[in-house]
């Protein structure tokens, strides 16, 4: 179904309806409202490091940031031969982040922006939009800090909208529309700050409080 003319707030109601903009390219101006009948999501608690991944974040030879160049990212995830972000959606999510509702993590190697992931945040729930990686391991770095983010801060729904074999390796599975939308409107109910300005955890914390709880 085609979008009408979009709003950061009508983008909101309908992340709280369950369902999410996408367009066929990036030059194509329209945008159609997506709702899958198996949806992918990363329970913050099933998170999986795995050894390889472990001796990258020990490595320390990434710097993270939180919120420090959420445009960059959003750039970076529809600069590929195939993507959904075309301009109108870019720039709603500019919106959505300046309103405090968006949220991006970028991962820098030498001061060069090389991975990173960015998402909207509404009650308790992240809805994952999109990453990048030019470095190995980039984006899954990411992820990890994010879920770890959000669970620090009270999030209990991390959507991944689609699940592929990448997010399957790091713990994403598939549930149905029903249980989606059930999970969705639980975690509606409170709101949980993302905090941003919150200092960077070492990598450390990071693998410690996943190992605690998954």
């Amino acid at each position: 179904m085609t979008a009408p003319h979009l709003t950061p707030d009508l983008l909101l109601h309908a992340y709280a309806m369950g369902v999410f903009p996408m367009s066929e390219g990036r030059d194509d101006p329209e945008v159609f409202w997506v709702d899958p009948e198996q949806r992918g999501i990363l329970p913050l608690d099933g998170f999986h490091i795995s050894r390889r991944l472990a001796r990258r974040l020990n490595a320390q030879t990434f710097n993270i940031s939180f919120n420090s160049d959420f445009n960059a990212v959003v750039a970076h995830c529809a600069d590929r031969k195939e993507t959904w972000i075309n301009d109108t959606i870019a720039d709603l999510y500019a919106q959505l982040h300046h309103m405090g509702h968006a949220h991006s993590i970028e991962i820098r190697q030498d001061g060069t922006l090389v991975g990173g992931v960015y998402g909207v945040a509404l009650g308790r729930a992240f809805f994952g939009e999109s990453m990048f990686s030019t470095r190995t391991d980039a984006s899954k770095i990411a992820l990890a800090y994010l879920t770890d983010r959000l669970r620090i801060c009270g999030f209990t729904l991390f959507d991944t909208q689609f699940i592929t074999a990448h997010l399957a390796t790091l713990g994403a599975i598939e549930i149905s529309r029903a249980t989606y939308r059930k999970a969705l409107q639980n975690a509606l109910k409170i709101d949980a700050s993302f905090d941003a300005n919150a200092a960077v955890p070492p990598p450390q914390e990071v693998l410690q409080r996943n190992a605690q709880t998954s």
